[in-house]
């Protein structure tokens, strides 16, 4: 039994290593000093470590301008999705109607077109609406794709709330606004978190709408900004990893603050 226990152990070290690699790389190379990237033959580890390339990397490019586009943009549209989320898969688990079940597949098919396959069709919306080069088009998009998943998480778990929870609301003299905020969302938080969690990752990493759509360098994301260090014509590797390690630091913060939701979010249902 002992030597199962060090054989999963081990097996798991060596996943997570798998997993750590590319990070402990990016991070060597956005310490190291510009000439030993360019360098031949290079060597793996720098003879010098170079910490002023993520002081300067703010200097060499609007990084700052990026970074607040991607979080207005991402943080814009979770909260669009969740206000239409919400009420959608509140009333599709509360309410039978008919070509219900139709309703929730066709949410589900649409899990399916990748936005590559629907860039040309955006961008032609886009410009329809006069909304080319705006954060608002980058927000509505988001949305928009990140919408059916939303529905379809929390439609599963409003209908795994019991009725009689909120019958005893009613009782109470709550109404139906007053049973959803107060006896149904509480309980439904791992649901809620997971969809944030998804939605704003989803628009956070987002890049193929947004370089089509984006011109302005002060309407551009980071995930279009970062590729700007490594042209045809310049090769700031450094610069390049060091902004993209900055980039994931918002993320992990959100991670760090609602982990502990995030897991049970997932494992919800698992065990009877």
């Amino acid at each position: 039994m002992r030597a199962r226990t060090v054989a999963v152990a081990g097996l798991a070290w060596l996943v997570a290593l798998a997993f750590l690699l590319p990070y402990a790389q990016m991070t060597l190379t956005a310490l190291t000093p510009e000439p030993e990237l360019t360098r031949s033959p290079g060597t793996y580890l720098p003879t010098s470590f170079r910490w002023s390339n993520f002081t300067e990397v703010w200097s060499a490019s609007p990084l700052a301008t990026h970074l607040q586009v991607s979080i207005t943009v991402a943080g814009a549209s979770t909260l669009l999705t969740l206000a239409c989320a919400l009420p959608a898969a509140y009333y599709t688990a509360r309410n039978r109607f008919r070509l219900r079940g139709a309703f929730l597949l066709l949410v589900l098919v649409t899990q399916m077109f990748a936005p590559t396959a629907l860039v040309i069709g955006v961008y032609r919306e886009m410009v329809a609406l006069n909304l080319t080069d705006t954060l608002e088009a980058l927000i509505l998009v988001n949305a928009a794709f990140n919408l059916p998943f939303c529905v379809w998480i929390l439609h599963g778990y409003f209908s795994a709330i019991p009725r009689e929870l909120e019958e005893a609301a009613f009782l109470d003299g709550a109404g139906r606004l007053g049973a959803l905020t107060r006896v149904t969302l509480p309980v439904s938080l791992p649901g809620l978190v997971t969809a944030v969690v998804y939605t704003f990752i989803a628009a956070w990493n987002e890049y193929i709408v947004a370089l089509t759509v984006s011109v302005s360098d002060n309407r551009r994301p980071l995930t279009v900004a970062i590729p700007s260090f490594v042209t045809q014509y310049q090769e700031h590797w450094q610069f390049l990893f060091a902004a993209s390690l900055i980039s994931i630091v918002p993320v992990v913060v959100l991670f760090v603050f609602i982990e502990r939701y995030l897991v049970s979010g997932l494992t919800a249902g698992s065990v009877k």
